[in-house]
């Protein structure tokens, strides 16, 4: 199946689901930042000119979860693969922790996207902004996370927990699609498939592989708990103005969630797409990119 596959040859599929014109191939490339270590951050760079904004997807997922909203936004720009993901190298000690997630993401700002002016991270990757932004306030002016907050826990997130944590190997194609259909049930067949060929791979015995790092250390307290909590002190004291733009299906952050953010960012703004999961790029792309334009003041 990945015999012939064009990473960047579906996108004309992602505008007409999402009912965006075409106007031709986008200016859309790979790049890459090297660590003082010798590993890799991979990145998709769209458009020409300085990126104006930094994209941070979640645990288990990889840079194309934006295209659709890379192709609504029509700027410049530069979604991530976080280490561990997508064409990123995977680290030898398995620590994807958000804190240790921000060092890496900063060597690759630097690097590649120094003058954006929002960095927008979704899950793991919204965690990975706060302390990104509390640690290194000269990466991030404006700060918007998709669905997330550090109050998640073990129970807002286990229909994602069930799915992640299942099989690391697949007998075919079909078989690792079919799963992934099974788990998100208000998908379309033609996106969760794009997905499914971007973030999975053959091996060699002829079976299919996630090719996200399956060793993985999260952030986890002594109990095995997801344990995020001193992110709240890291979102209180940064610098960058906030913005929550929460998926009114999603079970990951609740009310209560906003009121501890609001009560330690009385100026957070706070947007909820109601129409949308926990993946808000994924539900609602178009309605995330007008949100996203209209933050950094101009329509989308």
């Amino acid at each position: 199946m990945q015999d012939g596959y064009d990473e960047l040859g579906m996108l004309a599929d992602n505008a007409a689901e999402a009912g965006l014109p075409w106007q031709g191939q986008p200016a859309v490339r790979r790049v890459a930042s090297e660590l003082p270590d010798g590993r890799v951050i991979s990145a998709l760079e769209w458009g020409e000119g300085p990126d104006e904004l930094v994209l941070l997807h979640g645990g288990a997922q990889n840079a194309h979860t934006w295209d659709t909203v890379a192709l609504a936004l029509d700027r410049p720009l530069l979604a991530v693969d976080l280490p561990g993901h997508g064409h990123s190298d995977w680290r030898p000690d398995h620590d994807y922790r958000p804190a240790t997630l921000a060092e890496d993401v900063a060597v690759a700002i630097t690097a590649l996207a120094p003058t954006a002016r929002l960095v927008v991270g979704m899950s793991l990757g919204g965690l990975t902004a706060i302390h990104l932004a509390a640690t290194r306030p000269d990466l991030v002016a404006d700060l918007a996370l998709v669905d997330i907050t550090p109050g998640v826990d073990d129970t807002k997130t286990g229909a994602i927990t069930e799915f992640v944590s299942g099989p690391e190997r697949f007998g075919s194609f079909d078989e690792i699609l079919q799963r992934t259909i099974a788990h998100n049930p208000g998908r379309s067949v033609s996106s969760l498939r794009r997905g499914v060929l971007h973030n999975a791979r053959p091996v060699p015995d002829g079976q299919w592989a996630w090719r996200w790092d399956p060793q993985r250390a999260m952030g986890r307290d002594g109990d095995g708990r997801l344990a995020f909590a001193a992110l709240w002190d890291d979102l209180a004291t940064a610098p960058a103005p906030v913005l929550l733009v929460r998926g009114g299906r999603s079970p990951v952050v609740d009310d209560a969630d906003v009121a501890e953010l609001r009560r330690r960012r009385p100026d957070a703004e706070v947007v909820v797409v109601d129409e949308a999961g926990h993946s808000v790029q994924g539900d609602q792309p178009v309605e995330l990119a007008r949100i996203v334009a209209e933050r950094m003041g101009a329509p989308a």
